[in-house]
């Protein structure tokens, strides 16, 4: 890297930055008229800042002005003043004029100052150049804990928390004394290698040195034990701490909300708000992002309406988290656009956002839109992308487009990316081509529970029931563990082909293995399915009152379609009172039991049922066609 430019653009750049300068600088003698005891110092710098916050744009080479600048005013040129200068670049990322500074700095012989040096491994650091903070570091004849602290941040900033934590041990053994700085960098350094284990020690070490009542430490255990360990202790730790700050608040609930425990992270959010506590943006999104299911979306539109009450709604961020949170928990469709609408940055998150969002909502024609808009703005496209859209893609069973999109993976570089493949997989599958489907499986590296379930799942929603058990077989066989929708793909195999056997025989493999959770209502539908559909209407209804949870409407839904198929009006009856306990206003109910009538003949008893159905207001949904 090269600290000096060429005679001829350093005279150029100065010329040009000449006027920007004194611009600022002619102000200099009515500011000291009225305020002559300000340090000479203090104002020259605030001049430079001003510069650089509301003069020229850092489109402008500015950069070099500033330092001649320095240069004409040679009593200014102190360590004191060159250090704020470096640390004001670093504070703003300017990494190019830190470059020059560095340069001045070399020239005036300051090179060996611990301060100035120290600000420039910062500088370079926070600028993501750090194996240049590396060599300023190095080459130093002396260091203190600043020096230290400084590189340590760099290598966490640029995703090398190893080296990290080595510099931090490295300096423990030559002896510097850590600060509170110290221990919460090594702190932020710790989930990001995934070791509570060297996070518990730190947090030993923090105890012995009397750190454990400082608020940013606190706050990097909190964050460090909800990432590492448990938030559990994450909560105790928070409880214990004498001075909370927003941060702390946020961390604790950032917890919570990472760990799948919403109701608690509400509740401390409830609690911040009496303690007359503000929550910011980093506490909303992080609050919104684990509300990923139906049963959050009021909790979603509560938190939405106290976002809009602090003024944070036109934040950019916020809108898009809330654009996820609203697709993730089932929202309306009305809904969810006004949300996408209020988009203010069409960055790649954001459309990747509305794109899923409209994904998850099952409008697949609308996410296909945005992905034809978002590539005509020019936005690339990543994984995260070309999921959304595979799965978009299988929702409206486009065959065509799927391989239009398949085409531009190949181009892209995510061709062997694990959750596109998965992605084309599931496309395949939901669009009807088995084989293709089989063959992208095939040509995988590796798979995971998810590519498992994308194809036994097309398998078994198109008639390949055996082939889908042989599959399950080969799973097992494998180190990869079935989960609860592995299960279900197999037993609905299992009831589309009349394995019935092997179809109890997996539904107790289920239940009696420890590691899944306990079978949900629509399994055991597929079991009230599987005796339907083999004729034993009286073992499927023995199964419903044999239940250890509450039979749901699937499970009726699911015996009174069997009761159509083998006219059993009894049973029919029977099933249809307990549907219109738990759903009286469904027209689905009327109209399988009407059904059931008239396959057993009955046809004025169904005539008396779609009768009732008018009466009570009960309407059905007409049916389309995509031909």
């Amino acid at each position: 890297m090269s600290l000096r430019s060429s005679t001829s653009h350093i005279r150029c750049t100065l010329w040009k930055a000449g006027k920007a300068a004194n611009r600022v600088l002619s102000r200099a003698p009515m500011t000291h008229a009225f305020h002559s005891d300000i340090d000479p110092e203090d104002d020259f710098v605030c001049s430079i800042g001003e510069i650089f916050c509301h003069g020229e744009k850092l489109s402008r080479p500015v950069d070099l002005g500033l330092l001649a600048q320095f240069q004409t005013h040679g009593s200014l040129l102190t360590p004191h003043v060159l250090n704020k200068f470096i640390s004001f670049c670093a504070k703003f990322g300017f990494f190019h004029i830190g470059i020059q500074g560095h340069s001045i700095i070399i020239k005036m012989g300051f090179a060996s100052n611990v301060y100035i040096c120290s600000a420039l491994v910062d500088m370079y650091g926070k600028c993501g150049a750090i194996s240049s903070a590396r060599k300023v570091f190095d080459e130093m004849p002396q260091k203190n804990v600043v020096t230290w602290n400084s590189l340590i941040s760099g290598y966490l900033n640029v995703g090398c928390p190893g080296i990290a934590v080595d510099l931090f041990l490295e300096m423990l053994r030559v002896g510097i004394a850590p600060t509170p700085f110290s221990v919460s960098a090594v702190l932020v350094g710790c989930p990001q290698l995934e070791d509570g284990g060297l996070g518990t020690q730190v947090h030993g070490l923090s105890l012995k040195a009397g750190f454990c009542y400082n608020v940013v430490v606190g706050t990097g255990l909190v964050d460090m034990y909800s990432k590492c360990c448990s938030v559990n202790d994450s909560r105790r730790l928070f409880d214990q701490m004498s001075d909370k700050n927003i941060i702390s608040w946020s961390s604790i609930i950032t917890g919570y909300a990472q760990n799948q425990q919403p109701d608690e992270a509400v509740v401390l959010v409830k609690e911040m708000l009496r303690l007359d506590l503000k929550p910011n943006h980093v506490t909303y999104n992080s609050l919104l992002s684990s509300f990923s299911s139906p049963n959050y979306l009021d909790h979603c539109k509560q938190i939405h309406c106290r976002i809009i009450q602090d003024g944070l709604e036109s934040d950019a961020y916020i809108v898009v988290t809330l654009a996820i949170a609203y697709s993730e928990c089932g929202s309306s469709l009305e809904d969810f656009k006004k949300i996408s609408s209020s988009v203010t940055r069409w960055d790649q998150i954001s459309w990747n956002a509305v794109i899923a969002g409209f994904s998850n909502l099952g409008d697949g024609e609308e996410a296909l839109k945005c992905f034809f808009e978002m590539r005509q703005a020019g936005v690339e496209v990543d994984f995260f992308t070309f999921t959304s859209i595979l799965k978009a893609v299988g929702i409206i069973s486009d065959l065509k487009e799927g391989k239009q999109v398949h085409a531009l993976v190949f181009k892209s570089r995510y061709a062997a990316n694990l959750y596109v493949q998965n992605g084309l997989v599931s496309m395949y599958a939901r669009c009807g081509a088995i084989d293709d489907s089989k063959r992208v499986f095939v040509s995988m590296d590796r798979h995971d529970v998810i590519s498992w379930n994308a194809l036994l799942s097309g398998c078994a929603h198109h008639g390949h029931g055996r082939e889908t058990v042989q599959l399950f077989e080969q799973m097992r066989r494998t180190h990869i563990r079935p989960d609860n929708t592995t299960f279900l793909a197999v037993l609905t195999a299992c009831s589309h082909a009349g394995l019935q056997n092997k179809g109890l025989e997996y539904f107790n493999l289920m239940k009696n293995d420890d590691f899944l959770e306990p079978p949900t209502m629509e399994h055991y539908a597929t079991i009230v399915d599987l005796f339907g559909r083999a004729g034993n209407l009286h073992e499927a209804e023995a199964f419903i009152n044999s239940m250890p949870i509450k039979p749901g409407r699937s499970v009726y839904k699911a015996l009174l379609s069997a009761c159509q198929v083998h006219g059993n009006k009894e049973i029919a009856l029977r099933s249809v009172k307990k549907l219109l306990e738990l759903c009286p206003n469904d027209p689905a109910t009327y109209v399988l039991l009407s059904n059931v009538l008239v396959t057993g003949g009955n046809w004025d008893d169904a005539s008396k049922v779609r009768k009732l159905m008018c009466d009570t207001g009960v309407r059905k949904a007409p049916g389309y066609s995509w031909i």
